[in-house]
């Protein structure tokens, strides 16, 4: 923990802590843009500790949050930020989950007051950018494709949306284990990135064109974090006794899903929701993240580190799908 600061009170010559101020990223008002400004650090409580941030990621789900279509009822204003790394006793470390950015403060910010328990070691070998994306993105990509997904050599696997965040990470994994692997993309300018993951082949199409674009691959797997028309696509290419795996809806929340075909094929569809994991979950997903990109077998691409200034041109970023891999957040320590 940072050490404290007494200083006296010029009135009454009391000592009195020194109160700390950090640049912090805050959520004022839902659908406002975030407010970069001073505040002050708060006061760990029993089992928190001070974390001199370096990076974070920026994700989706903090976006949602900042609309209120996350967590609407916590508490205002806060910080956002729902994954990070920084140092805490010397340590880097890498921390996600326990409310952060949600429940409490997050993590866009120059130091953050973080539960202990949160905290997990990054291991030798692995960036301190490339960890702070892998508390949303690599968690979920390591779970879906080993936990939910099961992916093995003889699968074929599809994913959508290959070009993300979450997307890159699974085309990467599913290829290290031996799966044959294609990535579909809607922009031809990104069909290289998902080949660069490690993708067989790149596919380049949209919800109305995917079931024949993919025809000829027989996908036993296919991997959803797009939702809309892509799902029924899905449903409509997978091999039968294949498995769909949602994990996102970044495209439409809603769409179309050919029931017929669903059961006939005897599919079986899994969905992994990482705001409803328990804690103990999310720490194993994240370990396992990071032993795979400590190892090799899963690439973390980064697109750009940004000042945190920079926070709301992240978002519309975000939202004009403008990005290849993930979005960080240069902070105090980066």
């Amino acid at each position: 923990m940072s050490e404290e600061k007494i200083v006296v009170n010029a009135s009454t010559g009391a000592s009195v802590p020194e109160v700390r101020e950090v640049r912090a990223a805050r959520l004022v008002e839902h659908g406002r843009p975030l407010d970069v400004r001073r505040v002050p650090l708060g006061v760990p409580g029993p089992g928190d500790v001070v974390v001199e941030m370096a990076y974070a990621g920026v994700n989706p789900v903090d976006r949602y949050g900042a609309r209120g279509r996350v967590a609407p009822d916590a508490p205002l204003p806060r910080t956002l930020g729902v994954e990070g790394v920084g140092r805490v006793e010397g340590r880097l470390v890498v921390m996600h989950g326990h409310g952060l950015g949600t429940a409490r403060d997050g993590l866009w910010a120059d130091a953050a007051v973080v539960p202990r328990d949160a905290c997990v070691e990054v291991p030798d070998g692995v960036e301190p950018s490339a960890a702070a994306a892998l508390g949303v993105a690599g968690a979920t990509a390591y779970e879906t494709v080993v936990g939910l997904g099961k992916v093995a050599p003889d699968d074929r696997v599809l994913v959508l949306g290959a070009s993300g965040g979450v997307g890159s990470m699974i085309v990467s994994l599913a290829h290290a284990i031996g799966a044959q692997v294609w990535g579909q993309t809607g922009s031809e300018g990104k069909a290289y990135a998902v080949e660069e993951a490690g993708a067989d082949r790149s596919v380049v199409a949209e919800a109305g064109s995917l079931a024949g674009a993919v025809a000829a691959f027989r996908p036993t797997v296919v991997f959803d974090g797009l939702g809309d028309g892509y799902t029924g696509a899905a449903v409509e290419a997978l091999e039968p006794r294949g498995r769909l795996v949602l994990y996102g809806a970044s495209a439409d929340a809603e769409g179309r899903v050919p029931l017929l075909m669903l059961y006939r094929k005897n599919l079986t569809v899994l969905g992994y929701g990482g705001l409803v994991q328990p804690e103990d979950a999310l720490r194993r997903s994240l370990e396992g993240a990071l032993e795979a990109v400590r190892a090799g077998r899963m690439s973390v691409r980064i697109d750009s580190v940004l000042p945190l200034e920079e926070v709301n041109e992240a978002f519309s970023r975000i939202e004009r799908r403008a990005v290849l891999g993930k979005l960080v957040l240069a902070l105090g320590a980066g």
